[in-house]
């Protein structure tokens, strides 16, 4: 993984804390650089602690722009929604951008969303499933080779469709930060860092990633290395 630094912690708390200094102070220098800060977050659990911690950081949220890196079709308020959960944490004076999920031509939503992202994210947060996807970039799913669109549309997956930035936005980033925690993740997280385009996570390739994991997702990393 070009870049590709790795930081293994204690625990997930430990690791939102992290996320959250790294999150602020790569805002700090994209508001000091250009004005302003532009943020996608993933969905999942780890986005909720980090934001809890980012409320301590000093940032300027009015020069901060948010997007969704993906988000579940489901209706508005839906428990499956990623931004039922993020929506209450998120500092409210920061510009955010929902995906349009409940849109009744998906195809058109989607376009449109991919017009208002900019050029190049300053920083995009991403998770990793335990079968290795990431976003909503799932194992054999067509989305996966999209390479003409920045959001695109699934198939159903556990039970959901889902609408997902694509690996050219993924791509352009200037920094991707990887939050892995959980012994679940642990016999992905070697792939993730042989950019093994096995699985989903390890075809990302932004020039700039952070993986920053727990003990108990990084795990299997000594059997991995013992084995190479």
């Amino acid at each position: 993984m070009t870049g590709a630094r790795i930081e293994v912690l204690a625990d997930a708390d430990a690791v939102a804390r992290r996320a959250a200094e790294e999150i602020a102070a790569v805002a700090r220098g994209a508001i000091e650089a250009r004005g302003r800060f532009t943020f996608a977050v993933s969905g999942g659990r780890s986005p909720w602690e980090m934001f809890r911690e980012l409320a301590a950081e000093d940032v300027a949220w009015d020069r901060v722009g948010i997007w969704q890196v993906d988000e579940r079709v489901a209706p508005d308020g839906d428990p499956d929604r990623n931004l039922t959960s993020l929506a209450p944490i998120i500092p409210a004076k920061a510009d955010v951008h929902p995906m349009p999920v409940t849109d009744a031509d998906l195809g058109p939503a989607a376009e449109r969303y991919a017009a208002t992202l900019p050029e190049a994210f300053d920083l995009i947060h991403l998770g990793m499933g335990d079968d290795g996807h990431t976003a909503s970039l799932v194992p054999e799913d067509p989305v996966l080779g999209v390479t003409d669109q920045d959001v695109a549309l699934t198939g159903e997956y556990r039970g959901r469709r889902r609408m997902t930035l694509t690996y050219p936005v993924l791509d352009r980033a200037r920094s991707v930060l990887w939050l892995i925690a959980g012994e679940d993740k642990a016999a992905m997280l070697p792939l993730l860092l042989a950019r093994d385009a096995s699985i989903p996570a390890g075809r990302v390739a932004a020039a700039d990633q952070l993986v920053v994991a727990d003990r108990a997702a990084a795990s299997g990393l000594a059997a991995a290395s013992q084995g190479s």
